[in-house]
């Protein structure tokens, strides 16, 4: 009987070692150029190196990531279809779609944690106010005055200025836009008073004074710009991030998945890939499997009640 069940295991242990086998396809959800495109094309050729396989993206956009979800869920369990996960946006996508195609906590395997990048809350120089306290105090002095743009309905930027009115106890108006860059536009015409954009987009003009930065939504300063304060150091554990992650189809063998998570977090923290990805504005995390499973969990609960709060839903 040992001698049996060790023959069964023996496949799997050897298919482990020689994988992969033929090149690993990285499923990117949002079009190519977007951050997501550019994370996954700044670490993928060093991480094919190691693995000893090329990596090829495939932009998969449409749905808010779910058309890339969905398609991962349904490959092959065998490690050579990845997907490049937006943990909050697929998190948020849990309960702003009322049906999808695929479970985000039973249909994946987590690999690992990827990289992180924060998001800022910036304002027209015209409006009053030089931080997240006095933007609170502004608002509530002028309720019903004062509106924030975001990349659209339902997204992490949004989410993130409900977020802030539900800790803040303000009531500042969402104003939607088809992407970040016309939010940003209209912020820096004066057509809005604040918006929540990308930090990497936003620094420019904070830097030139077009824009006031009122606080990045990581949980502590940046440390490439820690002249601008964190919102929970008004708002305590106020904290919205993009969190990128990686993940493969639900039963890819668990020699597979620690591999992988090995050879990725080696070559995260690689200091060549680190300073490129740091240069466009990411934050090298890593995980085990494990910690990245729990951390999706959490992200779910979190923006359940956000999401429902917001009234947004999508079909």
């Amino acid at each position: 009987m040992t001698l049996s069940v060790l023959g069964a295991l023996l496949p799997s242990a050897s298919g482990a070692q020689s994988y992969p086998t033929q090149p690993i396809k990285l499923i990117v959800p949002f079009a190519a150029g977007g951050p997501s495109d550019v994370l996954a094309r700044s670490f993928t050729p060093k991480l094919g190196e190691s693995l000893g396989q090329p990596i090829i993206i495939e932009n998969k956009p449409g749905a808010g990531g779910n058309l890339a979800a969905e398609y991962v869920a349904n490959s092959k369990p065998d490690g050579h279809t990845l997907f490049l996960m937006m943990v909050g946006t697929q998190a948020i996508n849990e309960t702003l779609y009322k049906k999808l195609n695929y479970n985000l906590l039973k249909d994946f395997s987590p690999v690992s944690l990827v990289a992180s990048s924060s998001l800022m809350l910036v304002a027209n120089p015209s409006v009053p106010v030089k931080t997240a306290a006095e933007l609170i105090a502004y608002e509530k002095a002028n309720s019903g005055k004062v509106s924030f743009g975001s990349s659209g309905a339902g997204t992490p930027l949004h989410l993130a200025g409900e977020l802030f009115n539900t800790q803040a106890g303000t009531s500042i108006l969402h104003v939607p836009y088809k992407g970040a860059a016309p939010a940003l536009t209209d912020v820096l015409g004066g057509q809005i008073q604040t918006a929540i954009v990308g930090t990497p987009a936003a620094l420019p003009y904070v830097k030139s004074g077009k824009l006031t930065a009122l606080g990045v939504t990581s949980l502590k300063r940046s440390a490439s710009e820690p002249e601008i304060p964190a919102i929970s150091e008004t708002l305590p554990k106020f904290e919205v991030e993009l969190v990128y992650a990686i993940v493969a189809p639900a039963n890819t063998p668990k020699a597979i998945i620690d591999k992988l998570n090995a050879q990725l977090i080696s070559t995260l923290n690689n200091p060549e890939v680190k300073n490129q990805l740091n240069s466009k504005g990411f934050e090298v995390i890593t995980s085990t499997p494990n910690q990245l499973g729990d951390y999706i969990k959490s992200e779910v609960a979190k923006w359940r009640p956000i999401v429902k709060k917001s009234g947004v839903t999508a079909d």
